[in-house]
């Protein structure tokens, strides 16, 4: 019995290996052959606004806790006026967090000399819970509308094998630095909406997100 349990632990460590090897070995691929990634890649404009939130409505629970109704808006890449995503949240709290992924593609990757970023909104809270508790804007380990043009350069299995290597950056930010690609939280994001204000959602020249807040009345 104990070398049946040795030998099927053999197994499946070898087959764990075998798959975080291909896992590794395709993303390398990806990243230093697919010529369509990397033109997608190298495609995306700079941006000054990937997006904004308004505040719909606030009331008090049975709880007596403030609660924020929040329409929360992503534009297209490069297309500050075109709505890719719309969501509404409601959220306790008067102050929302808006938690950020910046995934940066330096020189060395894109070789034109110019960096390029991809913004992934993961999570939005309140001031009262921990950012883990937040809810999801983006699911996890899935392609963002905003960026359909780099999925659609790839086929199905390997758009699914490149944003798992992206999101995975979350947890690992310098796992793919040698390709000249590393991430940065924008986690720090925070802001008091009021009625009758869009707070806009700016990139500034370093590639960090902050609100700028429009007064519409």
């Amino acid at each position: 019995m104990a070398k049946l349990i040795v030998g099927a632990a053999i197994v499946t460590a070898g087959v764990l290996g075998v798959s975080f090897y291909l896992s590794s070995s395709t993303i390398h691929s990806l990243l230093t052959e697919n010529h369509e990634l990397n033109k997608a890649i190298k495609n995306l404009t700079a941006e000054e606004q990937i997006g904004y939130a308004t505040l719909q409505s606030q009331r008090r629970n049975e709880h007596g806790e403030l609660e924020s109704t929040i329409r929360f808006v992503q534009t297209a890449a490069g297309k500050p006026k075109e709505i890719v995503s719309e969501q509404l949240f409601t959220i306790t709290g008067e102050v929302i967090h808006f938690d950020a992924l910046i995934v940066k593609f330096s020189n060395d990757y894109v070789i034109d000399g110019k960096e390029r970023a991809l913004y992934l909104w993961r999570r939005i809270y309140g001031e009262t819970i921990s950012p883990s508790s937040g809810e999801l804007i983006e699911i996890p380990n899935q392609a963002p509308e905003r960026y359909h043009s780099i999925t659609r350069s790839l086929r199905m299995k390997e758009s699914d094998i490149f944003w798992e290597a992206i999101w995975n950056l979350a947890n690992n930010p310098e796992q793919l630095s040698q390709y000249g690609i590393t991430a940065v939280f924008g986690n720090a994001i925070y802001t008091k909406l009021q009625l009758g204000q869009i707070t806009l959602f700016k990139i500034s020249p370093t590639g960090q997100i902050y609100p700028e807040v429009l007064d519409t009345h």
